[in-house]
């Protein structure tokens, strides 16, 4: 295998059923599938149980106890087959040449980062339909572009360029400044070596990834670009807009003091 997959999850598994029927037709097949789920839900063990999976997988959970999902991505690293760790929320599905793409710009010392476009309610319902949808989205996304329906947010983020294409250099020329949890990837080691995801974060936002990105600047890693290359469909859902004074405060206090590497991660110092 060449790379682990992990999701994170929290209860809504017509999302995850969608994700997973996306993952069927990723041009790069040698992955596994680590699902980390921040709670314990019934329905979702019931799910995960019965569903065919077209790689091998890992169903990873804990108590309900509010937000740890920086301890479930934890758990997920530590149990991880591969050297190279892709993250995906649970409302993001993947376009088919998503886990490639990756796996294209890996090299050590680089965080590949990406972007995603975020779907009207029709559209997400039409995506989590059928199974094959997924083989229909970049057409659709096209249309939107060309004809003016921006019922989409990001929709310049869903357009799928080929790196090899006549207009490869457009996803070459285009950057990025900042991590996002739900589209990001790394090597083991880069997350050893700062001792994972901080735990002391309980709030959404901050702690999964800009977080993460400043304390790897720190030693020497850099953001690699993969916008409109590795294609990432996020699902609509009513947003719930979390405070995020708390978090930028502990983030702050730990760049005073240069705390490049996590007292409660990985391991717990």
């Amino acid at each position: 295998m060449k790379a682990s997959l992990i999701i994170s999850v929290y209860k809504n598994v017509q999302a995850l059923k969608t994700i997973l029927d996306a993952l069927i037709y990723q041009t790069e097949k040698e992955f596994e599938i680590i699902i980390t789920e921040d709670g314990k839900s019934f329905e979702m063990a019931d799910f995960i149980a019965q569903y065919h999976f077209s790689q091998p997988y890992i169903h990873l959970t804990q108590a309900d106890d509010g937000w740890r999902k920086n301890k479930a991505l934890n758990a997920a690293v530590r149990v991880a087959h591969t050297d190279w760790l892709i993250f995906i929320d649970g409302d993001s599905v993947p376009h088919p040449r998503f886990v490639e793409m990756h796996l294209r710009y890996a090299a050590e010392k680089v965080i590949v980062a990406g972007k995603r476009v975020k779907l009207s309610n029709e559209t997400s319902n039409f995506l989590m339909a059928h199974p094959t949808h997924i083989l229909q989205m970049q057409k659709l996304m096209w249309r939107k572009l060309l004809f003016g329906k921006r019922d989409a947010r990001y929709l310049e983020e869903s357009v799928f360029i080929s790196p090899d294409s006549l207009f490869g250099f457009i996803p070459r020329c285009r950057t990025i400044r900042h991590l996002i949890g739900s589209n990001m990837s790394m090597s083991r080691n880069a997350l050893y070596a700062i001792n994972g995801f901080d735990e002391d974060y309980t709030l959404p936002a901050v702690g999964e990834d800009h977080d993460i990105q400043w304390r790897l600047e720190q030693l020497g890693y850099r953001l690699v670009s993969v916008r409109n290359m590795a294609i990432q469909y996020h699902l609509w859902h009513p947003e719930n807009w979390t405070d995020q004074t708390a978090n930028l405060k502990l983030c702050a206090q730990n760049k005073a003091m240069n705390r490049v590497v996590c007292t409660h991660g990985l391991e717990k110092k």
